[in-house]
């Protein structure tokens, strides 16, 4: 019974890793673009929500609703103004700026909130579990799960159900034949951008409630989004699923072995994955 529970904790994990790398895998399918400073993003995004539920006295989701729209916006004006200007055959422009972004996001938050770690109160919820079986849950990790599940539906119906979507695949196929037809693929990276973060903004409502962060955090959540999408496959959104899966019961079966191995297990499992199948798991199909 106690190695079903660490399975189901991890798979429960993994989850809050999908939302960290499902944004990060949007914008990837769509534009090829790696930004270095996804995980500072969603620190960022973690601080506004702190502020608002600090400020408004208002429940995190609620604030989450309304940070939501705010991080689109960022996101639409930073890809539209800054990150559009970067893209080209050459990778490095969009690292080397995305780097820097980091930088500055996580200097700005530190100059704003100091290094003190924070965490969003999320009141009753923090502590409730749900009985299955014999085993007992937290009601935020499942909340967490579901909500990823979610996410990757909602994705997939936009990629598939809607004209936006077809624009995305279009552009992200043949972005010069996308041209010709009328698509103007400026604004729609930057539509992109925007929903990846309103993605963004959910893995930071959960981060934010489950955990202490600071704004140092960025650099460790990239890293689990980065293992999450390479292990599910790029621009796989269900893969990317999988990845996050795979990461958290391999940290949660690590720590259970030993506590100082749960980080380098997730490390492991991403590395013996990598060496299967250089692809991941499920490779180069979006959605």
């Amino acid at each position: 019974m106690q190695w079903i529970d660490t399975i189901v904790q991890g798979v429960l994990l993994g989850g809050l890793y999908a939302l960290f790398a499902t944004g990060l895998s949007l914008v990837f399918g769509i534009m090829r673009l790696v930004n270095l400073a996804h995980g500072d993003l969603i620190v960022l995004a973690a601080y506004l929500i702190l502020v608002l539920v600090s400020a408004l006295g208002i429940d995190p989701f609620t604030a989450a609703l309304i940070a939501a729209p705010v991080m689109f916006a960022v996101g639409w004006a930073l890809q539209y103004v800054v990150l559009n200007r970067t893209l080209g055959d050459d990778i490095l422009p969009p690292l080397l700026v995305t780097f820097g972004l980091s930088i500055v996001i996580q200097n700005a938050l530190l100059e704003g909130f100091s290094a003190d770690s924070r965490k969003i109160p999320a009141g009753a919820l923090e502590t409730q579990s749900i009985a299955l079986g014999g085993l007992n849950v937290g009601v935020m990790p499942v909340l967490t799960f579901l909500s990823a599940i979610l996410v990757i539906v909602a994705l997939n119906q936009l990629f598939y159900r809607t004209a936006l979507g077809r624009a995305f695949r279009a552009t992200s196929d043949d972005p010069v034949t996308a041209g010709l037809m009328g698509i103007r693929a400026p604004a729609l990276f930057a539509k992109a951008t925007g929903i990846a973060m309103i993605v963004v903004t959910i893995a930071a409502l959960y981060l934010g409630t489950r955990a202490n962060f600071d704004p140092t955090v960025g650099p460790a959540r990239l890293i689990y989004a980065f293992e999450a999408v390479i292990i599910g496959g790029l621009g796989s959104f269900w893969g990317t699923l999988f990845g996050g899966i795979i990461i958290g019961v391999s940290q949660a079966v690590g720590a259970a072995i030993n506590p100082e191995w749960q980080i380098l297990a997730g490390h492991v499992a991403f590395l013996v994955v990598l060496l299967l199948r250089p692809r991941g798991l499920f490779p180069r199909t979006v959605g």
